[in-house]
């Protein structure tokens, strides 16, 4: 079947947040919103499908897991990265985030620490703080290519006996990382002889594009797999955030044993009615069009690309190695960051995410989601080439 990605869907009345929060993050809405890390594709037909023939049962009442749900997992996960997992050590969660969360909160005492390694997605530093724990930044070491490798020596330095919890984005958020088998090793290494649970969050490992292969961390080795946690979900791949089909993965007896009692303690293990049905969907008929696309998002990611290269020679796209979102060096504009905002926000009339916020090593950048008909992503380059060709300081 071919899948029709060109297709322009409005949201208009389903309260998505890409659009309903412009006028209270940006207070305008006149605004095109590249910005959220959802897609305007529509979602595919086959999870639709699934879900109407669920509601034409009209009776909603407490459900069980389906019996296939672990099983499609543990099949797409083999097929997709060759990790073979067991039952016992899945389980659902309600959302990525809210998973860090917990994490934090069951393994870690009110004056430990958690690292992170920015720029990297806002909620690793901003969810361990809003719970009172300390964060700290081990900042990615910028190449000449414009892409970034982990900082080990500077990890040494910064890490003593109350760093217990570190957060890893892999693939890498908002850069577009693969990380590569040699440095998750040098990772796992670190925190298992430092004493420190890793969170992998993998919610973006079906989304390698071009040739580039993703690498689960809990694979790359025995001390991997026994201190981690690794997070996932198909709401990325398959554009159904708002369903919430998270789930995590816990080859460790002792870390599992401590986190699922506490998730089973307080239900926060027992997904809604319909997002087991959705998750099934997705990874029992989505492959076809997972690679479809991943295909178009390819060629957006091109034209953005070339695009820049052509007319607006002082952004420069990082290209992704996975996800759809693209990270713009826009340093070479000279601006500062009110500058950069009003450019984008007041001239070019886009709501893009502001690099500042990932943390140090952001300042200067901004990360535009591709996800979109190239109509739409054609008429925000050229706002954005005006835009720049007009600006004065």
């Amino acid at each position: 079947m071919k899948y029709d990605f060109d297709k322009q869907v409005d949201r208009t009345g389903s309260d998505d947040i890409k659009h309903e929060a412009l006028q209270t993050i940006w207070g305008r809405t006149d605004l095109l919103p590249l910005w959220v890390a959802d897609m305007d594709f529509e979602t595919p037909a086959f999870i639709t499908e699934a879900l109407k023939k669920r509601l034409e049962h009209s009776l909603f009442g407490y459900t069980k897991e389906p019996d296939d749900l672990w099983p499609s997992v543990i099949d797409w996960v083999r097929d997709h990265h060759q990790w073979e997992l067991k039952p016992e050590w899945l389980t659902y969660i309600p959302g990525i985030v809210k998973g860090i969360g917990m994490v934090v909160n069951v393994f870690l005492k009110e004056d430990e620490k958690v690292i992170v390694q920015p720029p990297v997605y806002h909620p690793f530093f901003l969810t361990p703080e809003g719970n009172h724990r300390k964060v700290v930044r081990n900042p990615l070491r910028k190449l000449e290519n414009g892409y970034y490798e982990m900082d080990f020596e500077n990890l040494e330095k910064v890490t003593d006996e109350k760093c217990k919890l570190l957060i890893l984005s892999n693939p890498h958020n908002p850069a577009g990382l693969c990380w590569s088998k040699d440095t998750l090793q040098r990772l796992a290494h670190f925190c298992y002889i430092h004493k420190i649970l890793v969170i992998s969050d993998e919610i973006h490992c079906d989304m390698a594009l071009w040739d580039n292969k993703h690498v689960p961390f809990a694979t790359v080795s025995e001390e991997a797999a026994q201190n981690s946690i690794t997070f996932s979900a198909p709401s990325k791949t398959f554009n159904i955030a708002g369903i919430v089909s998270s789930w995590a993965v816990v080859p460790n007896d002792e870390i599992r044993e401590k986190f699922y009692s506490w998730l089973e303690a307080n239900e926060m293990n027992a997904p809604h009615i319909f997002s087991p049905i959705a998750t099934i969907a997705a990874l029992r008929q989505g492959e076809d069009w997972r690679r479809q696309m991943l295909h178009y998002v390819e060629k957006n990611i091109d034209f953005v690309i070339d695009y820049c290269k052509e007319y607006i020679l002082a952004i420069r796209p990082l290209r992704p190695q996975a996800s759809f979102l693209v990270w713009l060096d826009c340093r070479g504009l000279g601006l500062n960051h009110d500058e950069l905002q009003d450019l984008f926000v007041d001239k070019a009339h886009l709501a893009l995410n502001d690099g500042e916020m990932f943390g140090p090593g952001g300042e200067g950048y901004m990360r535009l989601n591709v996800a979109e008909p190239q109509s739409v992503l054609s008429q925000a380059l050229e706002q954005l080439r005006e835009a720049v060709q007009n600006y004065h300081k």
